[in-house]
C-alpha cells in the first residue's frame, strides 16, 4: 500500500493552504510532517484521509486515483490532539466503535480490541469509562481506536502535543515499536524538530504550504537543502551569520576572521551566508579549530536540563544550546568557542553549497 501526492494544491477563499506538495510515502513507512503552526500540516493529512479535496493535483493510494474518494471509503484512521472518546462508553467499547460501525464479527471485535488494548498497556482498564482514566491512558484509548482498524493509513495531528514530558517520551517510544511491527504507513505531525529526531523514519519539512524537504530524517537533519529548512528542523534555529571568503581566511561581519578548513577551501572566494547549530557552540574550546567569539548575554532560558544563551555582538546576534543549568545575567561578557568544522555555507539565495564533513552527532 503506496500513497502519492502529486502536484497538490489547496486553496481556500482565496488563501492557499498547500502549495505544489509532491510525495510518494512507501509501504510500511513512518513519516514525520515537521512545521511551524499554520505550516499545512493538518490540511495535508485531512486530504491524505479524504476529509478535504485538493484543488489541483491527485492523491492515489495503491496505484489507484482516490482524489474525490470521501473518507469513509478510504482505510485511514487519525488520531487528535484532543482526547476525541465517547464518554458515555466503556474504553473496551470506544476501541471497538470502528469495527461496530463496519459490522464486523463479535468475537474478531473482541479479539481485535483486547490484542490492541494488550499492546497500548491498557487491556486492564477496558471496563473504565474515559472520564476515569488519566490524560495519558485516554490518549492509548483514542490511539487504539485508530489502530484496531488495521487501517492501510494512520495520521496523527500531534497527539502527544496535550500530554506532560515524561507521558510524550513513554508514547513516543511505543509508537516507534508499534509501527514497527506493522506494516500500514504512519504520519505523524509535530511542531518539534527534537521530536521528529527521536521518531526516526522519514520526514518531510513544511512551510506556509510547501514542502521544503523530504527523506530520511537524519539525512534531512544534517543535510537540509536551504536555509529555511535548516532553520525549520532546529530548535532553536540554525545561526546564521553574513560573511566572505577572501584569500585564506573567512571574514564574518564586524571584522571576525578565521583561517579556512579544508572543506571551506572548495567554496573559492566570494559572499556567503555560514551557519552554526545552536548545539554546537560551547563556552569551553572543543577542536584545534574553534573560533572564539566575544559576546554579550542578552538572556539565560533555563528549559529543564538544558539552558538556551541568547547573545549578541555588535553586527549579529546568536542562541547557544547548553546543556546543564547555567546562570547568567543580562549584559554578561561570555566567551564563546564556535567548531569551524561544523560550520555550514549557503549562498546569497539561501541554497546550501557547503555541509560539514564532520557533523558530530546532533
Amino acid at each position: 500500500m503506496s500513497l502519492i501526492l502529486e502536484n497538490i494544491d489547496h486553496v481556500v477563499n482565496g488563501a492557499t493552504h498547500i502549495d505544489g506538495v509532491n510525495m510518494e510515502l512507501a509501504p510500511g513507512s513512518f513519516n514525520v510532517l515537521l512545521g511551524r503552526t499554520l505550516a499545512g500540516k493538518t490540511t495535508l493529512m485531512r486530504l491524505m484521509a479524504g476529509l478535504e479535496v485538493p484543488t489541483r493535483g491527485r492523491i492515489m493510494m495503491d496505484g489507484r486515483d482516490v482524489t474525490g474518494v470521501s473518507v469513509r471509503r478510504r482505510n485511514v484512521s487519525m488520531v487528535y490532539q484532543q482526547f476525541i472518546n465517547y464518554p458515555a462508553l466503556s474504553v473496551f467499547e470506544n476501541i471497538a466503535s470502528p469495527l461496530r460501525l463496519a459490522k464486523v464479527a463479535n468475537a474478531e471485535i473482541d479479539r481485535r480490541v483486547r490484542e490492541t488494548a494488550e499492546m497500548l498497556r491498557i487491556d486492564h482498564l477496558l471496563d473504565r469509562f474515559p472520564l476515569e482514566l488519566s490524560g495519558g491512558q485516554q490518549q492509548r484509548t483514542a490511539m487504539g481506536r485508530a489502530l484496531v482498524k488495521e487501517a492501510d493509513v494512520i495520521l496523527f495531528d500531534e497527539p502527544l502535543v496535550n500530554l506532560d514530558y515524561k507521558l510524550r517520551e513513554e508514547l513516543r517510544d511505543e509508537l516507534r515499536t508499534l509501527f514497527s511491527e506493522r506494516h500500514c504507513i504512519a504520519v505523524y505531525a509535530t511542531t518539534e524538530p527534537g521530536e521528529a529526531l527521536a521518531l526516526g523514519g522519514n520526514t518531510a519539512v513544511l512551510h506556509e504550504g510547501r514542502l521544503l524537504q523530504y527523506g530520511p530524517t537524519e539525512e534531512v537533519y544534517h543535510r537540509p537543502q536551504d536555509i529555511l529548512a535548516a532553520e525549520m528542523f532546529s530548535e532553536p534555529p540554525i545561526n546564521i551569520v553574513d560573511g566572505r571568503i577572501a584569500g585564506r581566511e573567512v571574514q564574518l561581519d564586524g571584522g571576525i576572521q578565521f583561517p579556512l578548513n579544508d572543506d571551506l577551501r572548495t567554496l573559492g572566494e566570494g559572499d556567503f551566508r555560514f551557519g552554526i547549530r545552536a548545539s554546537h557552540i560551547a563556552l569551553h574550546p572543543q577542536a584545534d579549530d574553534d573560533l572564539a567569539l566575544e559576546m554579550r548575554v542578552d538572556l539565560a532560558e533555563l528549559s529543564g536540563s538544558e539552558t538556551f544563551l541568547h547573545v549578541h555582538n555588535e553586527r549579529f546576534e546568536m542562541t547557544v544550546l547548553l546543556e546543564g543549568v547555567h546562570e547568567f545575567d543580562p549584559d554578561d561578557r561570555v566567551t564563546l568557542y564556535v567548531p569551524t568544522h561544523k560550520v555550514y555555507a549557503f549562498d546569497r539565495q539561501g541554497g546550501v553549497v557547503h555541509i560539514p564533513a564532520h557533523l558530530g552527532g546532533l
